[in-house]
């Protein structure tokens, strides 16, 4: 069971989860009225200030007055794609995902937070991979906050907390697996990034949910060796890329070789012993494994 379910909590006002110190924050619903009826309500207070005021009741209309001031500063707007975090005295009593034109208690105090998707672009990392080989590595992560309670209370700066934590994640990947796998038996940076990108995607998620933070997709933007050992490397896989290459050359040869041989043998073409079919077969692999053309020599006189 993932261990923030665990975690004790206590009931709050309103119904609600109240965070404790230690104690994961949980989002919900804040209170409030609907802006346009509230703001009704509000000309009505504000009217009958001024009906007291000019009836000769200064007191009573000095006091209306200042509830309607005080209440005036309880109207809020809630943008697209934000919210407004809320509380009061110290104590969170909610959160506004609505977007419109709203009315709370007017001495909370209200914090907005954007719920748009993000990128964030990391800085070229200089690491090692599983094999000890220095190399540089960057991602883009896509991101966005999902629990505004989170994002606000259990960390000190959300964003700031994406950026570290999308490093440390990063450099953690990369120790995981190699550079190459010049085998083709097991995962790599360069190889698999589909793989890697899910790995990454999910250290990621397991590290930013204490934030509140859903990540939408991360994979690798810039992945090479460190200039130190770029040529060296260059050439291994040079290297690699030719015996490759050699051995399907050499396999295709010694196939149309055992071809060769077989059908002039079932066709009674000709009856070649032992010696001249090693010569022959001598012959085709250095014509057929050359790197340049060859030039055959025409035999006019007999066989032998």
């Amino acid at each position: 069971m993932d261990k923030l379910q665990q975690l004790p909590v206590t009931t709050g006002p309103q119904g609600g989860v109240s965070p404790e110190p230690g104690v994961a924050s949980v989002e919900r619903r804040a209170f409030g009225l609907p802006g346009v009826p509230a703001v009704l309500l509000w000309l009505g207070l504000a009217g009958g200030a001024a009906a007291l005021f000019w009836s000769g009741l200064i007191v009573a209309a000095a006091v209306v007055a200042a509830l309607a001031l005080v209440a005036l500063f309880g109207f809020f707007i809630v943008q697209p794609n934000q919210a407004s975090v809320l509380t009061l005295f110290g104590r969170y009593v909610g959160s506004e995902r609505r977007n419109g034109f709203y009315w709370t208690n007017p001495f909370t105090v209200r914090r907005r937070v954007s719920l748009r998707i993000r990128n964030f672009n990391s800085e070229r990392l200089k690491v090692n991979d599983q094999m000890g080989n220095p190399i540089e590595i960057a991602a883009v992560i896509v991101w966005r906050v999902v629990d505004t309670a989170r994002a606000v209370f259990d960390v000190e700066d959300y964003a700031g907390f994406v950026a570290i934590q999308s490093e440390t994640a990063l450099r953690h990947l990369a120790a995981q697996y190699p550079y190459d796998d010049h085998d083709g038996l097991a995962f790599s940076l360069r190889g698999n990034p589909d793989e890697v990108a899910e790995a990454l995607g999910r250290e990621l998620a397991t590290r930013l949910r204490h934030a509140g933070v859903e990540v939408l997709e991360a994979r690798l933007s810039h992945l090479a060796y460190s200039p130190e050992i770029a040529g060296a490397m260059l050439q291994r896989q040079q290297a690699s890329a030719i015996i490759a290459a050699r051995q399907q050359i050499v396999q295709g040869a010694v196939g149309m070789v055992e071809m060769a041989l077989r059908e002039l043998s079932e066709q009674g073409i000709v009856q070649l012993d032992e010696e001249r079919k090693a010569q022959m077969v001598s012959n085709l692999l250095v014509v057929l494994t050359s790197e340049r053309g060859t030039q055959p020599v025409v035999n006019a006189g007999s066989l032998y």
